[in-house]
């Protein structure tokens, strides 16, 4: 017997307009399908990544649980923000769930979103504004996501980072059970004008870099960071709620 087709949405997160943002494919299963399946999907969607929702059975709780679970082109990975924040989307504004909380059974325990309430937001797209509209509806979606916890960075390694980003100041280190280093720059401007070397930060060894740096007080933001995930087949993330 064929399997039944998948439906499936591309998600741009962090926006409100068409191709810009950080995009992720959403999927929506009805059944289990094996790992290679899997994988092979997010090849073909090549996107940062591709998660698959599966609705769960069989527990107690009165709020809705699906699995998800999140797929680069090469490798499934433990956490996604942005991805997670387009599944919660997808579940929100599709109907299929009669709920204003969510939660999802993941490789990094269960995790939850909760939808905020309604309001209006200018449409920053003209090309979108009909009737003279130019406010749209929206909501907002709470991420409640674990504390990872992290370590000293050898100290003798520092020179090899500061290689891989292009000989930037580096003030500090930390690094996560899996490996993910967290460099701390001295300003947004260095993280933004940093030249990254993907071949160096391949050797790094972990799951790759994370690099932030303070932002001036007019800037009117708190940081600036920029991921790098060359051994996850992703060079640069283009934006990532999980940092």
């Amino acid at each position: 017997m064929a399997k039944k087709p998948v439906k499936y949405y591309v998600v741009d997160a962090f926006t409100d307009s068409a191709f810009k943002g950080n995009p992720a494919a959403v999927c929506l299963l009805e059944e289990d399908r094996d790992d290679q399946w899997l994988q092979a999907v997010a090849a073909e969607f090549n996107l940062s990544e591709t998660c698959y929702l599966t609705r769960s059975k069989g527990f107690s709780s009165h709020t809705p649980r699906f699995s998800l679970r999140w797929f680069t082109p090469v490798t499934e990975v433990e956490l996604c923000g942005h991805a997670t924040l387009a599944s919660a989307y997808i579940l929100f504004t599709t109907g299929l769930v009669n709920s204003d909380m969510i939660e999802f059974d993941t490789l990094s325990g269960i995790l939850t979103a909760k939808k905020g309430p309604d309001f209006k937001a200018p449409i920053s797209d003209v090309s979108q504004i009909q009737g003279g509209e130019e406010h749209q509806n929206c909501f907002s979606v709470e991420l409640d996501f674990p504390i990872v916890p992290y370590t000293e960075f050898d100290s003798t390694e520092v020179s090899a980072i500061s290689k891989a980003l292009s000989g930037a100041a580096v003030i500090d280190i930390k690094r996560t059970p899996d490996g993910l280093l967290l460099v701390v720059l001295p300003s947004a401007k260095s993280v933004i004008e940093l030249q990254p070397q993907i071949d160096d930060i391949r050797k790094c060894g972990g799951e790759g870099i994370i690099a932030s740096g303070a932002a001036s007080t007019e800037s009117g933001f708190d940081f600036a960071s920029r991921c790098f995930f060359p051994k996850c087949g992703i060079n640069e993330q283009l934006e990532s709620v999980t940092t």
